[in-house]
């Protein structure tokens, strides 16, 4: 099955260009997180069921799925040529990789056991979007979502652990100029909010029209909190990893260096013996059933 041609944002298919650097500085998941996560979707310690994932990039979470001892069935699915190159030749069991985006993915109508965001629904949340991953789950199937936020990365309303971390999260908000949402934003729960209509004669028009609720609210919520110690440079090289810091040039990436390591002068800032810093972040995770 194939895909009409689907139109990607310039943040995501020029900053994801360089797919090999993502796959190595970007974060994994712990295993205290993903057990968390599979259980609220209903599908840990049950063996053969089948996953969809959506927007799988280089495989990050698609390998912890592929690793686990339930034997899942793996439908991913990315759109970006690059990383998608990048997931095939991981030749991971029982994982199927597709060209595929969230408004049409080449997955049966009710194929999916459960259907899974990771890094990625900020990108497609839309309606468009959730009648397709309803369509391809079972009744009572779960959807879950599932982001590592690194403190330079957060949304303005949560507390960095330090003052470094808290400067870098001001300058990356200082660059996110492109009008795309983020996680950091916020503004991916939205959709989901937008199910709930009021107005008797829109309810009326929505169940005439398809139109009705189709996941079930309020959304599920939980989080694991975690450090990683990493080198100045695999730090630099973490945070080009974003897609708005990856296309920058000239002056603003000038820019965006000095105030790197300035950040780095401030007084909480977290060395082991071998110099690497303390990097701090959350796991968050969201999940909702399909009605």
């Amino acid at each position: 099955m194939t895909t009409p041609p689907h139109h990607l944002p310039t943040a995501a298919s020029e900053g994801f260009k360089d797919a090999s650097a993502y796959d190595a500085y970007r974060p994994s998941y712990s295993s205290e997180a993903v057990d968390r996560f599979l259980a609220h979707l209903k599908i840990a310690d049950r063996a053969n069921v089948n996953v969809v994932e959506i927007a799988s990039g280089t495989g990050k979470f698609t390998e912890l799925l592929a690793e686990r001892h339930e034997n899942y069935n793996v439908l991913a699915t990315e759109p970006l040529e690059s990383m998608r190159g990048q997931l095939v030749a991981k030749k991971l069991r029982n994982v199927t990789v597709l060209d595929g985006h969230a408004a049409k993915l080449p997955v049966d109508d009710g194929w999916g056991d459960a259907c899974i965001a990771a890094q990625s629904f900020h990108w497609f949340a839309t309606g468009e979007a959730l009648r397709e991953i309803r369509r391809v789950l079972k009744p009572k199937a779960v959807f879950g979502m599932i982001w590592n936020i690194e403190d330079y990365n957060k949304p303005k309303s949560w507390k960095a652990t330090t003052s470094w971390e808290a400067k870098l999260n001001e300058w990356i908000w200082s660059i996110a100029t492109d009008g795309l949402p983020r996680f950091r934003d916020e503004a991916w729960q939205n959709v989901f909010a937008d199910q709930l209509k009021f107005n008797p004669f829109q309810i009326l028009k929505d169940s005439l029209t398809d139109g009705l609720p189709r996941f079930s609210l309020p959304l599920g919520e939980d989080s694991v909190k975690w450090t990683v110690w990493l080198s100045e440079d695999a730090l630099w090289a973490r945070i080009n990893t974003l897609s708005q810091v990856a296309i920058l040039k000239g002056g603003r990436r000038e820019e965006g260096i000095r105030t790197f390591k300035q950040a780095l002068q401030s007084d909480d800032v977290e060395r082991n013996e071998k110099g690497q810093i303390a990097l701090h972040g959350v796991t968050y995770f969201a999940w909702t059933d399909r009605i």
